[in-house]
């Protein structure tokens, strides 16, 4: 049966404001934001607790397990800072938030973020990691960079997110 509804993965090095993101988005588009954060910790779909980096050490295969039913419902946006373990088939469109470092540097300082998660974080944004994870995971036309440095960039994001949904439900018969 085809999804009624569009998923979304809003996707980025920690700290370019997916949560952010994605609360404004599902606030004025109906979709349900999933925190994978979320799910991890209350599913349980993790191997335990990593004291370098302070935090989960996911367990992709119950992680997939844990949300597969949801996605193929459609109407999902999945917020977390990777997206290749994704199946191809679960989803429509992939928003890559960019910063830039200096920006970066003082979100994940303010995190109170070790120096060796801060540093790693800022090397994959410098180097484009996740973006190019979603461009060599997922077909070109529904990835898209956004830059996510100022609040007037996060409410021009969401406005262009919230368009193109607009013409998904368009193309695929719904309202």
């Amino acid at each position: 049966m085809a999804r009624t509804s569009p998923n979304i993965i809003v996707t980025g090095t920690p700290g370019v404001g997916k949560t952010t993101h994605c609360e404004a988005l599902a606030e004025k588009t109906g979709l349900r934001h999933v925190s994978v954060n979320q799910v991890v910790k209350d599913k349980q779909c993790h191997e335990g607790w990593d004291e370098e980096y302070l935090c989960w050490i996911v367990d992709e295969d119950k992680l997939l397990d844990a949300l597969e039913d949801e996605a193929k419902e459609g109407g999902c946006i999945i917020d977390w800072h990777a997206c290749d373990l994704f199946p191809k088939s679960w989803i429509d469109l992939v928003v890559v938030l960019r910063v830039d470092s200096s920006t970066l540097y003082d979100r994940l300082s303010a995190r109170k973020y070790p120096e060796a998660k801060l540093q790693e974080n800022l090397d994959s944004e410098i180097m484009e990691v996740l973006l190019q994870e979603a461009r060599d995971s997922y077909d070109e036309e529904i990835v898209v960079e956004l830059t996510s440095n100022t609040a007037d960039e996060m409410e021009s994001n969401v406005e262009r997110v919230e368009a193109w949904l607009v013409q998904w439900k368009k193309d695929h018969g719904g309202e």
